[in-house]
């Protein structure tokens, strides 16, 4: 993208990762499903704005129902097993010369993906008027990942027009990327973040005043109700970033790293949904589910040993795929998958991304959608059925069957029933 600092965006990264590396590694049973086919059915489904009431300056729109969003959630029926849900999502989200965001806003609708997209606030900001961001313990206009020109805010503009209709998420990667322990995000306070979150919100709001750009269309929803999640920098700052997220209206937050592969629960009253340590194929330990942290494992560069491309890129996809067998043959806990849109590497981690997306996306009983699906269904859910999910460890199935553990079936199965509150 012209002029936002992409490659600067993996050297900041790759510099944090290299002087930290442990913040990046460490070492099918039977029941129906929630929805089944019927669930499918809507993914997508074309609507026309019922009203187009403009906000502000115009560049965001309440324009009614967002188009593209699936069925509501069902709660799960006594001895049902979860369906197998996995979230696609991606840092930054600008579109550049490389359109690997339309590009992928593509494999989605081909594979009835949805995906959640962290919008970087200064991506609609043009660096002559950088100065409108005021960043915490930065001077006005500081960013680590620079600023965007008006060709490339039109562009990620009419992105982010089309993820929303088709049925994806919006939500925020903050603004000025800044990592590190003197004045990085780690160090930020509550109100730093609150402000921080505040101006993120301000810049989609206000993308028309502040480029210029006033015969664009707006964007077609209300960014105070649509954004309702995010992933710090650099997955630092969580502890005092959540109680300002959940002040200002966040059900959850992606920015926690080391995971495990087992059901969410809420961390100060939002969802917590980190990246997970995943199987890392030839490799005695696991790594992060993002494309970068298999980066830093392999090759510690963007711009590694051409040779070595395809097999990195393998590598990666067999452990997404690993991780995913495990869990749909397992607990069926969520796997949460993020990325970049960058060719580091020749572009093999996109490709691997691509692939696992037209592996699991379409088999029976899995759902691919955003964060803030993932939160609908959590939060349609008995908190005690939950609660019994959570028992299960990493690619751990019930050993009785799913029919049994969530209460269906036989008379046991009814009695658990009653004890884990399913209906």
């Amino acid at each position: 993208m012209a002029a936002t600092g992409r490659v600067t965006v993996g050297a900041a990264l790759l510099a944090v990762a290299l002087t930290a590396t442990a913040a990046c590694s460490s070492g099918a049973g039977g029941g129906g499903v929630e929805g089944g086919e019927e669930a499918k059915k809507g993914f997508f489904a074309p609507r026309k704005p019922s009203r187009v009431t403009l906000i502000g300056d115009g560049s965001t729109a309440d324009t009614g129902p967002q188009p593209g969003r699936r069925t509501p959630p069902h709660r799960l029926s006594p001895g049902q097993r979860p369906p197998q849900f996995v979230v696609f999502s991606w840092d930054g989200a600008g579109e550049d010369g490389q359109k690997l965001f339309s590009h992928f806003r593509a494999v989605g609708k081909k594979y009835d993906a949805t995906m959640t997209y962290f919008l970087s606030g200064v991506y609609l900001l043009p660096r002559d008027k950088r100065e409108r961001y005021r960043p915490p313990r930065h001077a006005a206009g500081a960013s680590d990942i620079g600023f965007n020109d008006r060709k490339g805010i039109k562009a990620t503009l009419a992105q982010l027009r089309g993820a929303w209709e088709d049925g994806n998420e919006i939500g925020t990667h903050f603004n000025g990327h800044f990592c590190g322990a003197e004045r990085g995000v780690s160090t930020w306070t509550r109100d730093e973040w609150r402000r921080e979150i505040e101006q993120a919100e301000a810049l989609v709001k206000n993308w028309k005043t502040n480029s210029g750009l006033k015969d664009e269309p707006p964007l077609p929803f209300d960014y105070s109700k649509e954004l309702v999640g995010g992933r710090a920098p650099c997955l630092q700052g969580q502890r005092n970033l959540i109680p300002a997220a959940k002040a200002m209206g966040f059900r959850y937050d992606s920015s926690s790293s080391g995971g495990r592969q087992v059901w969410p629960r809420r961390v100060g009253g939002v969802w917590d949904f980190p990246l997970q340590q995943i199987p890392f194929p030839g490799r005695s330990f696991e790594t992060l589910s993002m494309d970068y942290n298999f980066l830093v494992n392999q090759s510690g560069t963007v711009h590694g040993d051409p040779a070595m491309h395809a097999t990195w890129g393998r590598q990666m996809r067999d452990g997404m795929l690993a991780a995913f067998d495990r869990a749909y043959r397992g607990n069926r806990a969520p796997l949460f998958i993020g990325n970049h849109f960058e060719s580091w590497n020749g572009g093999t981690y996109m490709r691997a991304v691509e692939e696992v997306i037209a592996r699991v996306c379409r088999r029976e009983e899995v759902r691919c959608v955003s964060f803030r699906e993932v939160a609908d269904w959590l939060d349609a859910q008995d908190p005690r059925t939950l609660e019994k999910l959570r028992t299960l460890n990493v690619g751990q199935a019930p050993k009785e069957g799913w029919r049994a553990f969530l209460g269906g079936g036989s008379a046991k199965g009814r009695k658990a029933a009653v004890m884990v509150g399913t209906r």
